[in-house]
């Protein structure tokens, strides 16, 4: 636990610190640890982290997260067109290797690229958005997801009795389950009250909810991967907590959801 503290602290600080200061710096580490998640991914894939494939994919994560708009570059292709062509390289690979590189590896390269690329491109853009409140909507959603992290552990080790889904996460209750569901929206409520007009209470209630159920949602999704392929964590970068994808599972689901179902108001 001590462990745990001290790692979570040390990240937190640096996270968070990049975070206030924005533009550049933050971009950079929100594409470093996009790197690293998909490093981590590739290896739970029990694929060779380093081998051609996985460039591919590297690739794909690059260009889905880069800079492109702190550095003033406009992205030569829509993104829809640009997931086409990486998927078709994927697919070729299966060909000009003649399926020594099997079309289901293929498939699960090109799944981690764009689950962790599309994913951690919403986290870094958010910060830069254009109505200038970047900070209080970047914010708000991890305040969100965390509340919720935080109202499921408690709430589920105080009352929780019946388990939400024993064959992808044990641990976790339908109580806790809950109780993380109301936590987030009661921290995402208090956003509205200290937003100065740009976040009105209905909203904000829809974002704690949005952010808990698919945050939550987005934890069992990794979980249930992890399952598959028997490990508990991701990576050791954080000791105590695991890897990128242990620590940001939520945040690659609910930052493009919440936009996606216009909950973000640009």
């Amino acid at each position: 636990m001590k462990q745990r503290l001290v790692t979570g602290i040390i990240a937190g600080v640096v996270f968070l610190g990049l975070c206030l200061i924005g533009g550049l710096p933050y971009h950079l580490i929100v594409l470093a640890m996009a790197m690293i998640g998909y490093y981590e991914f590739v290896r739970m894939t029990k694929v060779s982290p380093f081998g051609g494939t996985a460039w591919l994919g590297y690739l794909g994560v690059l260009l889905f997260v880069f800079p492109w708009k702190p550095l003033g570059i406009d992205f030569p292709l829509s993104w829809d067109h640009f997931i086409w062509l990486l998927l078709f390289l994927f697919m070729l690979v299966t060909v000009i290797t003649k399926n020594k590189i099997a079309i289901q590896q293929a498939a699960m390269l090109f799944l981690g690229a764009v689950y962790i690329g599309v994913g951690f491109s919403y986290i870094a853009g958010s910060r830069g958005a254009p109505d200038g409140h970047g900070l209080f909507w970047t914010f708000l959603l991890l305040v969100s997801i965390w509340a919720s992290d935080a109202g499921a552990y408690f709430v589920g080790k105080w009352i929780g009795k019946n388990k939400l889904w024993p064959a992808i996460s044990p641990n976790k209750t339908i109580e806790g389950a809950l109780g993380g569901v109301v936590i987030s929206m009661i921290a995402a409520a208090a956003f509205s009250l200290f937003s100065g007009g740009i976040l009105t209470f209905g909203r904000a209630v829809a974002i704690g909810l949005a952010c808990a159920v698919t945050g939550q949602l987005g934890d069992l999704i990794q979980s249930a991967y992890k399952r598959v392929y028997g490990i508990k964590d991701s990576g050791t970068l954080l000791p105590g907590h695991g890897g990128i994808l242990d620590r940001c599972d939520s945040w690659i689901i609910v930052f493009p959801f919440v936009h996606i179902v216009m909950l973000m108001p640009y």
